[in-house]
């Protein structure tokens, strides 16, 4: 997953920040131009990255079928304030999970800037 987040980063999108969770994932992004004045939608995004992924990882656990739950949260950012919570929120989450004692402890965080 880590790796796919990545890899479409300055392609598709900026990747801000993300959190790989036992069962979930979070990912805070800016959607790229993709030609003209249009832009790639959150729902090709995910679309893209949520199949890529299924396949690998079923095919790495030796499984088929549904990989991910049906629903996503996708929320546009208004300005730099609630950037920094939401970003926050993301990399927070193994902590207030109680798995770390700091997101940075956190192998599956990932922060470009805070």
């Amino acid at each position: 997953m880590a790796d796919c987040l990545q890899y479409r980063d300055g392609q598709v999108y900026d990747l801000d920040a993300y959190c790989i969770m036992p069962n979930h994932v979070h990912l805070v992004c800016t959607p790229l131009v993709k030609e003209g004045d249009n832009y790639y939608s959150i729902s090709s995004i995910m679309h893209s990255l949520k199949g890529y992924v299924a396949r690998q990882a079923n095919a790495l656990l030796g499984r088929e079928g549904v990989f991910w739950q049906h629903e996503n949260y996708d929320h546009v950012v208004r300005d730099e304030g609630e950037w920094q919570r939401i970003v926050y929120y993301v990399l927070n989450n193994p902590v207030k999970a109680g798995l770390v004692q700091t997101w940075r402890d956190w192998k599956w965080s990932y922060c470009k800037q805070l």
